[in-house]
């Protein structure tokens, strides 16, 4: 069985994340992070959860007067879904290119590297 694709926009992508990182909330408490970076009004987050719900990108609950909000998909799914449309979409299918494109836009850390580089002699078959 194939399964779903999952499509956000980016104001229920930063939403999932949100939920991945700090589990099951109320929408304040999302309400809240959003406004650390952007200011968001409260019907705003609570419209755009809902809709999330209808999608099933989100469950809730409900507690007392408040319902609370799980992701219903994986961040690892998530994560691969939207990477495969990235390096399809811009890339061309070409992984070196979007590794090449992201090291050049954004300065690795020396831990970051020796992560890398591990990874690759992993595929390579290797030992670091």
């Amino acid at each position: 069985m194939a399964k779903a694709k999952i499509k956000t926009t980016e104001s229920e992508l930063k939403i999932l994340q949100l939920l991945w990182q700090l589990g099951p909330s109320s929408v304040r408490t999302i309400n809240d992070e959003l406004n650390k970076t952007k200011n968001t009004g409260y019907t705003t987050t609570l419209k755009i959860m809902q809709i999330m719900a209808e999608k099933d990108l989100v469950t809730r609950i409900k507690d007392g007067r408040n319902h609370i909000y799980s992701a219903a998909v994986e961040q690892h799914a998530a994560q691969r879904q939207l990477l495969d449309k990235l390096l399809n979409g811009v890339f061309g299918g070409s992984a070196s290119k979007l590794v090449m494109q992201a090291l050049g836009n954004h300065e690795p850390s020396k831990k970051e590297l020796e992560e890398i580089k591990k990874y690759i002699d992993s595929l390579e078959g290797g030992e670091s």
